[in-house]
């Protein structure tokens, strides 16, 4: 009786001691990041897989090695998932308890290792195996059990352990085509993608020898073309029957009230107020589109009848951009009364 008392009294701190030395590894999980155009949970594709945890407990407070084995099964009998191969993995990023290197002989079975060090209690860490190849079957749910050890061979004095699932996938494939493009349009607003557009009549009202008739409209482009695009505006000045308001000419010039000028440009103007810059600006990257230089000065008008003009071009691809258009028109005291008009079109041609 005295011996079975003895017995039990030896083996139940044996017992406690061997528990305490089993702490849940908390805080866990497995990344499969992707590689180039290779997915990261890809069945059969070489990837990284980036284990964290936080550590709760280290006996001693050192840690020599840490075991990362691969199984089908989250207990029991460890089975290597189909295809899966870490013995070309490398260790990539270390952080939390650093210094280590992998041994990578066993497949499904690498360790990290160093000299045994000092952790404390619960601290984060994270480690990046490079060049895992993973399960090749699809859709199959894998897990890592990870343990620590004392020692530096991933075997002796296990510490804590714990384990992460993760499942390989199909990738989703995408495909589409971006053709040659140029969206164009003109109106008295527009936006710059041409998804709104109102109507394209001015009513310049009545003319006066004693102020400037101003207005304004708008058109707005992109394009993908490899040169840009070029934008042309084409018509006669302002006609009625045989009298005709004289045309600015190509040569830009100010506004002169009492004069007889039709003209435009695609600027914001003070003389008179009339117009806005275009939006956004050109800036060489994104926006390439910018008026053209007679057209391009703050109070100074250009409009040539004898022929079509270039007003605004991009010198590559360019995203949306919009463009105001001022015209001003002047008049003598002598200009024969009437019913003034025209027609100008504007013409995008883009340059593949």
């Amino acid at each position: 009786m005295g011996i079975l008392l003895l017995t039990v009294a030896t083996l139940a701190p044996i017992f406690q001691a061997q528990s305490a030395f089993a702490d849940q590894i908390t805080v866990r999980k497995l990344t499969l990041q992707s590689v180039g155009a290779v997915g990261g949970s890809t069945p059969g594709g070489v990837v990284n897989h980036v284990v964290s945890f936080t550590l709760p407990n280290v006996s001693a407070g050192n840690v020599g090695s840490i075991k990362f084995e691969y199984c089908t099964t989250a207990a029991g009998t460890c089975t290597v998932p189909t295809g899966l191969d870490t013995t070309s993995a490398s260790l990539g990023t270390q952080t939390g308890a650093n210094g280590f290197s992998i041994n990578n002989a066993t497949n499904g079975a690498p360790y990290i290792t160093r000299p045994a060090a000092a952790v404390g209690s619960n601290q984060a860490v994270s480690y990046q195996l490079l060049s895992v190849k993973n399960p090749t079957t699809t859709n199959e749910t894998f897990f890592v059990r990870i343990t620590t050890f004392t020692g530096t061979d991933g075997a002796t004095g296990a510490v804590d352990t714990g384990t992460v699932a993760a499942s390989t996938a199909n990738q989703i494939d995408f495909s589409g085509y971006m053709p040659e493009t140029l969206v164009f349009c003109t109106g008295v607003t527009v936006d710059a993608t041409c998804s709104t557009v109102t109507n394209a009549t001015i009513d310049l009202g009545v003319f006066s020898p004693s102020s400037t008739t101003s207005a304004t409209s708008e058109m707005a482009a992109s394009t993908n073309g490899d040169s840009g695009y070029v934008i042309t505006v084409d018509g006669t000045s302002l006609v009625s029957g045989s009298n005709t308001i004289d045309a600015i000419g190509s040569t830009a010039a100010t506004s002169t009230i009492g004069s007889n000028q039709f003209g435009l440009n695609l600027v914001a103007n003070t003389t008179p107020t009339v117009g806005a810059a275009m939006t956004p600006a050109f800036d060489g990257g994104d926006y390439q589109g910018a008026p053209a230089a007679e057209y391009d000065t703050a109070d100074s008008f250009a409009f040539d009848d004898t022929s079509a003009q270039t007003v605004a071009s991009s010198t590559g691809p360019s995203a949306a951009q919009k463009y105001t258009i001022s015209y001003i028109v002047n008049v003598a005291g002598n200009q024969s009364p009437g019913n003034y008009t025209t027609t100008l079109t504007y013409i995008c041609t883009p340059t593949y």
